[in-house]
């Protein structure tokens, strides 16, 4: 499969990547200008932009642009080599494992929208729904207030229940169930908190749940109504640590190589080998391979 169409793939179904793609090598190295791969959340590393050592250089900045959300150009040089000079947006790295020549890699995270699924047929509901399409979010929208099914709900970033009455009750259940963050209903308080009384909601579900929705600006219209809500779900985000994807990015997991002392980030792909119940991870097939046969010979 060809980049674009894997990267394609990846957006489809909202998953968090990178694209490297090496824009200056330097020789000696195995990669060449216009290389490129897709580095996933996990460490996996689809498609070729330098041998072992550089790979591991490239894991760490690639996890650490997807945390970030902030495309990076990475400079990937040998030990005592600062040939490539200093930018603003740029990284530079020494890899003492490099047994020659310089990369320069251009990492840009993609990152999925917020999704948001609008529950209503009526003026606020549309509203809303154009707003979010506006600023940049992904759109889901159903006609009526009935319950959505777990299924149907497991990347939405935010829910606003829209609907003047119907099933506002199951679709809120359906939304906590499946972990929507953020849930908004348009309701007057006193209507509002009879449904969320009915529901029999722990605190921490009750604080998810925003009703009436929508920041207090004393929005009147159906256009005022949906900034105001809108704009909650920015806060939330921005602010309020909002997950954006049900695919939340992890950490960077990082380990010291026992033989050469380089320090790895862990991916499906980093050489590893356990003994005695005790793991290892190695920059390099070379260094697991040293090791194992220390082992053996101790």
């Amino acid at each position: 499969m060809k980049m674009a169409e894997r990267a394609q793939q990846l957006v489809g179904t909202r998953t968090p990547f990178v694209h490297a793609t090496v824009v200056r090598a330097q020789q000696p190295t195995s990669a060449h200008a216009g290389d490129e791969a897709i580095l996933l959340q996990d460490g996996t590393i689809e498609g070729f932009v330098g041998g072992q050592c550089a790979q591991n250089s490239v894991r760490k900045a690639a996890l650490g642009a997807l945390q970030s959300n902030e495309s990076v150009l990475l400079r990937v040089l040998p030990d005592g080599d600062l040939q490539f000079p200093e930018a603003p947006g740029a990284a530079v790295v020494v890899n003492p494992c490099l047994s020659g020549g310089a990369l320069e890699i251009f990492l840009e995270p993609q990152i999925p929208a917020p999704l948001v699924r609008v529950c209503g047929a009526t003026p606020i509901a549309e509203a809303v729904a154009d707003l979010c399409e506006r600023v940049g979010f992904g759109v889901q929208r159903t006609g009526g207030a009935e319950a959505d099914s777990l299924k149907s709900l497991a990347d939405t970033t935010a829910m606003v229940i829209a609907s003047h009455g119907g099933a506002e009750a199951e679709s809120i259940r359906a939304a906590l169930d499946a972990g929507v963050g953020y849930i908004g209903m348009v309701a007057s308080r006193v209507r509002g908190a009879s449904i969320l009384d009915e529901l029999g909601l722990t605190d921490a579900e009750r604080a998810r749940v925003h009703t009436p929705v929508g920041l207090p600006i004393g929005a009147k219209t159906s256009a005022e109504i949906a900034v105001s809500i809108v704009a909650q779900v920015i806060q939330a985000i921005r602010k309020g640590g909002l997950a954006v994807t049900a695919h939340p990015v992890r950490g960077v997991v990082e380990a010291l190589d026992p033989v050469c002392g380089m320090t790895v980030t862990v991916g499906p792909d980093t050489p590893h080998l356990t003994i005695d119940d005790v793991d290892h991870w190695f920059c390099s097939a070379g260094c697991r391979t040293s090791f194992a046969t220390a082992g053996t010979q101790s």
